[in-house]
């Protein structure tokens, strides 16, 4: 029988941590917790862009888009985990991997044209201040946050489709904690040059693209700042960036260094820890950096308490 279930078993075991069986009952707990603060911190910052006028910007308008589009990262990807961590069972089906795996690479590459996006909003508040209302109007707003969606999910649905078509051979054990691209080629049964090569041209396209619109604007807002007569205002302004260029460094700096780095047999146990944390850690610190580098947002706390306890 349990030989029957095996032969017709069709999707795909996930190796994760399941060598090191006392790491799985921390990393469970750990993760559970980081899990529901990334979705209560997210849901806060959604929740207090839509409610306080004050956060009616272009800023917060992609905040928001940002933090949606972390809880819905994360979420692509722990609930799986914390399944196969908590019990014997490592196992995902075939179109459990196929939806992972695209969901979690759009995201991805959303949150990287996002913060490109973002940057040049920041771009725009310090060195056009005069004119930033005209540039930066709801329309060009919107039209920016729907092309990083769209082609983040283009990118993503056209780089699924290719990996799924390679042959594995009967080859369905996964050494990581979930489906990736770079995991997934190394159980096809045929060369895979022309998929590492759309693989690498992708990464080139999503993480250094938005990386160089970055350094171009930060290197005109420097510039910009620079020019700043008065100490008040410098600060003033590095304190507009402070937060978003955090984000971007601890991101872009894990993601380039994970797609980047030249491959290792030794490497893989680094690899997924790596990979915890632009998955796990980063979209759970962004709402506490956003919070505690911003008086906007701690503004609109106070404001939201103080109503809550007054109605008392």
């Amino acid at each position: 029988m349990e030989q029957k279930n095996e032969s017709s078993f069709t999707g795909f075991i996930l190796l994760g941590f399941s060598d090191r069986l006392q790491l799985e009952l921390v990393l469970f707990v750990v993760l559970l917790i980081f899990y529901i603060f990334t979705l209560l911190g997210n849901t806060t910052i959604i929740a207090l862009s839509y409610l306080d006028p004050r956060l009616h910007t272009p800023m917060y308008f992609f905040l928001s888009n940002l933090s949606f589009l972390d809880m819905c990262y994360t979420t692509s990807i722990v609930p799986q985990l914390l399944v196969n961590l908590s019990g014997a069972d490592k196992s995902i089906s075939f179109g459990g991997c196929a939806v992972q795996m695209y969901m979690s690479l759009a995201l991805g590459c959303t949150e990287c044209i996002l913060l490109g996006v973002m940057a040049f909003d920041r771009y725009a508040a310090v060195c056009r201040p005069l004119h930033y209302t005209v540039i930066m109007h709801p329309g060009l707003c919107a039209l920016m946050a729907s092309a990083s969606w769209i082609t983040g999910f283009a990118n993503s649905l056209l780089q699924t489709v290719l990996v799924f078509l390679l042959p594995r051979c009967g080859r369905n054990k996964l050494d990581h904690f979930f489906c990736e691209i770079p995991t997934f080629l190394k159980l096809a049964c045929v060369d895979t040059t022309m998929n590492l090569y759309v693989t690498f041209f992708g990464s080139v396209i999503i993480l250094l693209t938005p990386v160089s619109l970055i350094m171009f604007s930060y290197g005109r807002i420097v510039m910009a700042v620079l020019s700043i007569r008065s100490t008040a205002g410098q600060r003033k302004a590095f304190g507009t960036c402070g937060s978003h260029l955090t984000v971007v460094s601890l991101f872009f700096g894990t993601a380039i260094y994970v797609y980047f780095k030249p491959s290792s047999n030794n490497s893989q146990d680094q690899d997924k820890f790596m990979s915890l944390f632009y998955t796990v850690i980063i979209p759970m610190t962004n709402p506490l950096i956003y919070t505690l580098r911003n008086r906007d947002v701690k503004g609109a706390i106070k404001k939201v308490l103080w109503k809550d306890s007054d109605s008392r």
